[in-house]
């Protein structure tokens, strides 16, 4: 096994952000009877921060009339706002609300049939991120995965190349042996400041996004029935597929 094969979860897995995690935010927030509730537009402008607790207090920095404290520890009120976010995330996902996207669940399994090693790395929460996987992937391909590397694991979260870092190194692979896919430019640049070449599929809050050290950039991965298109890179795609053969020419 010479290969490593490691994706991020939101937005590359599923659109994640947009249909999962600024709903669950925002239901979160109104259970817990917060006068907080996130447009699409405000969320986007938070997603430069990387990891759901930071976001919430980058927000909240910037809001001092927000009391989520309530009097209380701001740490804890973080915290439990949090957790009672990714719990309802975690039912929108096995609610089936968060599709996988276009050839995510074909090119998992065709490298994990070639014989790659498949990764996870993302900063969002541990439970959030396997459920994501197994959804999109199914059972039996989630059972192959090698590592799923998620949440707090790490001292400081993307663009920081922190995670990525732990991922090979738990691997077991060199950097010349990986490639990574993306869709943000924070985990862009969290991959290529670990040494990774990485492809990037853009989805919905990053396609103003720039990736300037992308070794292919689509916009999605690509079925037979939905072709993808090559946006920025070599067109290395086999019948407009990003596949195992893509994959090997972009480590070459």
């Amino acid at each position: 096994m010479t290969r490593a094969l490691v994706l991020d979860c939101d937005g590359v897995l599923a659109d994640t952000e947009r249909d999962g995690h600024l709903v669950a935010f925002n239901r979160a927030f109104a259970e817990l009877g917060h006068t907080i509730e996130w447009s699409a537009t405000e969320y986007a402008a938070l997603l430069r921060v990387g990891g759901g607790k930071e976001r919430l207090k980058a927000y909240l920095a910037e809001h001092p009339e927000v009391d989520l404290a309530r009097g209380g520890d701001l740490d804890e009120a973080v915290r439990a706002a949090h957790l009672r976010k990714s719990e309802i995330y975690v039912e929108l996902v096995e609610q089936g609300a968060l599709p996988g996207r276009p050839g995510v669940r074909r090119l998992v399994h065709e490298a994990l049939d070639a014989g790659w090693q498949v990764a996870v790395a993302s900063t969002s929460a541990q439970r959030s991120v396997e459920a994501v996987l197994r959804s999109v992937v199914g059972e039996e391909d989630y059972a192959r995965v090698a590592g799923v590397f998620a949440g707090d694991v790490v001292p400081a979260k993307k663009p920081a190349p922190d995670i990525y870092l732990l991922a090979i190194d738990r691997l077991g692979r060199s950097p010349e042996e990986v490639v990574v896919v993306e869709d943000s430019a924070a985990g862009a640049t969290a991959a290529s400041r670990a040494g990774l070449r990485h492809l990037v599929t853009v989805s919905t809050f990053t396609t103003e996004d720039e990736f300037p050290d992308a070794s292919l950039v689509v916009d999605h991965l690509g079925e037979p029935d939905l072709p993808a298109t090559v946006l920025a890179g070599p067109d290395v795609l086999s019948d407009k597929l990003v596949d195992v053969a893509a994959l090997e020419a972009l480590l070459r």
